[in-house]
């Protein structure tokens, strides 16, 4: 087996794993807020207190994964020139 054809092979196993995992899960934490919702400060003996809410999610936790957005943004194009 060539090494060509060695990474093609894990480049498509890598790229059809993705696809899988954002047709399962199409939803991931949110980076900025790890999924709690609001951004934790705290206070000055270290302690954790609420603080506001997170921009990028709006409180949720959660993001569209980019493969699911990319499908969705294809979706959207293909049902518009059926039309």
């Amino acid at each position: 087996m060539s090494l060509a054809l060695l990474a093609s092979a894990c480049l498509l196993a890598v790229t059809l794993g993705y696809v899988v995992r954002c047709w399962l899960s199409p939803f991931g934490t949110c980076r900025k807020c790890d999924g709690v919702g609001q951004l934790l400060k705290f206070d000055r003996k270290g302690r954790p207190k609420r603080g506001k809410v997170c921009r990028r999610c709006h409180g949720h936790g959660i993001r569209v994964r980019v493969g699911r957005r990319l499908h969705n943004r294809a979706a959207r194009i293909h049902r518009a020139g059926i039309r």
